[in-house]
């Protein structure tokens, strides 16, 4: 847990004394992740590197754990917390396990356990350990770097993590596919973290919190979710977006409004199987699966009724499909893009998992709406 108590941080300059952070006050559960977000100068990365006295407060209280970080010397305290940022540093002419292995040596690892736990890790990040762990920085790619940069943080199992846009560099596409494995390993190792973003999509998407700064003082600290569907004030409002609803599709996956009901049947199925298929289910939709139980089209009630032959003669091919993980927002978009109500949903596997309509996102938007206002 990181609590922040009245935490205050001033610049005196010769004509005049500038505030940078005013009597920030939070309280980060263990194991979740706070998003500081905010307009540039707003006070964030302050707030952020006066956890791990990077800069000094001026006044206010610092706890880690219940313990008052002001007792603890400089290097007490950052053996407690990782520290990743953009611009990661990994020392060139180190490979990357040796870039793992650099803090845990100091703490006095030996060398079987440090090579252990930058295994462990790098598989952890998607990183095939054969692959990637003699290799030097200039090997990697972007994204691959950043993603060292991340675990070489974890490596002496910190309680505590902070993250100063630590994706920012990185573009879209592998952007998206490091949060993705960053939340992965989140879910396992469970670390409090404290994490600065100037992006909004990315703060719905990673925080369990998020505190938006303005001017040194915090104008809303709360579920990302509370923040979308009622702005503290207009400040907070303009700066989540006009399309705050749409934000919103991020927090709730496929999977929580997947239909499983929905009629299957096999390719060498019969119309008349499917007939009674869809007898069984209010589904007019009766979806085709393969041997492996992965879905490759879908046929109509209404096509069924009187039809003989094969399913196989009347099935339409499937415009896309999605996996249940995808968030909300991912699934609309692909509806969208194929002028289509509904989807097929498929697991880890490519398996059939159900499908989801427009309908059913619409109803779970007016859920969380009606969950953030009993919150």
């Amino acid at each position: 847990m990181i609590q922040l108590e009245n935490l205050t941080k001033t610049f005196t300059l010769p004509s005049t004394t500038i505030v940078a952070a005013d009597k920030v006050n939070m309280t980060v559960p263990s194991g979740e992740i706070c998003v500081l977000l905010g307009p540039s100068g707003c006070g964030k990365t302050t707030a952020l590197k006066m956890i791990n006295r990077l800069i000094p407060p001026t006044s206010g209280r610092i706890l880690i754990n219940g313990e008052d970080t002001s007792g603890l010397n400089d290097i007490e305290l950052r053996r407690q917390i990782g520290y990743v940022i953009q611009q990661i540093g990994l020392f060139p002419n180190m490979t990357v396990e040796q870039n793992i292995c650099v803090v845990p040596k100091m703490l006095g690892w030996d060398i079987k356990r440090a090579k252990a736990r930058a295994a462990e890790l790098i598989d952890l990040v998607g990183l095939d350990p054969r692959q990637f762990l003699h290799r030097y920085p200039k090997e990697l790619s972007g994204g691959q770097q950043q993603r060292i940069g991340v675990i070489r943080a974890l490596a002496a199992d910190p309680p505590v993590m902070l993250m100063d846009e630590p994706f920012g560099a990185i573009d879209p596409i592998n952007r998206e596919i490091i949060q993705d494995e960053f939340l992965k390993m989140q879910a396992e190792l469970k670390k409090t973290i404290m994490f600065v973003s100037h992006d909004i999509d990315e703060a719905v998407k990673m925080g369990d919190k998020i505190a938006i700064f303005r001017a040194g003082k915090i104008e809303q600290f709360d579920a990302p979710d509370k923040i979308l569907a009622h702005p503290a004030n207009p400040f907070v409002a303009d700066f989540v977006g006009a399309d705050r609803t749409l934000k919103r599709l991020r927090l709730v996956t496929a999977e929580e409004v997947t239909d499983r009901n929905c009629p299957v049947v096999s390719r060498r199925a019969t119309p008349q199987e499917a007939r009674n298929a869809a007898r069984s289910s209010d589904s007019r939709i009766i979806v085709v699966i393969d041997a492996d139980h992965r879905p490759v089209g879908y046929v109509t009630a209404e096509e069924m009724e009187g039809a003989d032959g094969s399913i196989t003669d009347f099935a339409h091919a499937l415009p896309a499909t999605v996996p249940v993980r995808a968030d909300l927002r991912a699934v609309v978009s692909e509806m969208f893009a194929n002028d289509v109500m509904w989807l097929a949903c498929t697991d880890d596997k490519g398996r059939f998992a159900g499908i989801v309509t427009q309908p059913a996102v619409t109803a779970a938007l007016g859920e969380t709406y009606k969950r953030s206002e009993m919150n």
